[in-house]
């Protein structure tokens, strides 16, 4: 049974949040502020935190940079923020995902069971070595060819994970986006850019020629391995 974090200072919200998702079949700690929540993870070590950005104690968004120094744990924020700068923040600073508040409940645990399955040991898992980097999926990590290693977000790696999986092969633009954000997002190509852009920069030994990271225009993208 999967162990899942809500952290909310709304104890209305929060009770009924924690009630449908026990009825899912999860084990539900809560928190209602930073202090408390970094306490818990601490000692029980949830698989996965439900994050509101407006706790009385410290901002969400500092909460995640303040977790993501001591963990690696998946944290899907809940907010009622809509900007999608706000948005953006928190999935570079180490969000897995974020829902805008009111959402509906099914959304939500679909997007906790995807959250949890991009997060789970993998076994068996191919080890890409290039000219300029190497990727360790079982590690959940990549490095350069001097061994530095490279910081990716869980986005930025959940994207690399689906090119590597795929490797050679084309990756659709609406597969990349459900996959890694939901169904919602399935048209939402002006992420995938940006995330691509981000990718090449970290990796590519000349972002704007790439090597590895292929635009296919009009289908999707692929990673390019010469033999």
């Amino acid at each position: 049974m999967n162990s899942i974090l809500i952290v909310d200072d709304e104890k209305p919200f929060l009770k009924a949040l924690s009630i449908s998702i026990r009825a899912s079949g999860y084990k539900v700690t809560c928190a209602y502020d930073a202090g408390s929540a970094l306490t818990e993870i601490a000692n029980s070590k949830p698989d996965l935190v439900l994050l509101d950005l407006g706790l009385p104690d410290m901002d969400g968004v500092n909460f995640i940079s303040v977790l993501r120094e001591r963990s690696d744990i998946p944290i899907i924020v809940l907010s009622a923020r809509q900007q999608q700068e706000s948005k953006i923040e928190t999935l570079d600073i180490g969000a897995n995902d974020y829902i805008t508040k009111p959402f509906h409940m099914g959304e939500l645990l679909a997007r906790i069971r995807v959250v949890l399955r991009h997060s789970a040991p993998t076994t068996n898992s191919p080890i890409i070595k290039t000219e300029h980097f190497e990727i360790r999926l079982a590690e959940k990590q990549a490095y350069l060819k001097d061994k530095t290693k490279v910081h990716l977000t869980p986005t930025e790696w959940q994207i690399l994970e689906l090119l590597v999986l795929n490797k050679g092969k084309i990756v659709t633009q609406s597969y990349m986006l459900k996959s890694v954000w939901g169904d919602a997002y399935e048209s939402e190509f002006a992420y995938l850019r940006v995330y691509m852009g981000r990718l090449r920069r970290r990796l590519e030994p000349d972002p704007s020629h790439p090597l590895y990271f292929i635009t296919e225009a009009g289908m999707g993208y692929r990673l390019n391995i010469p033999d």
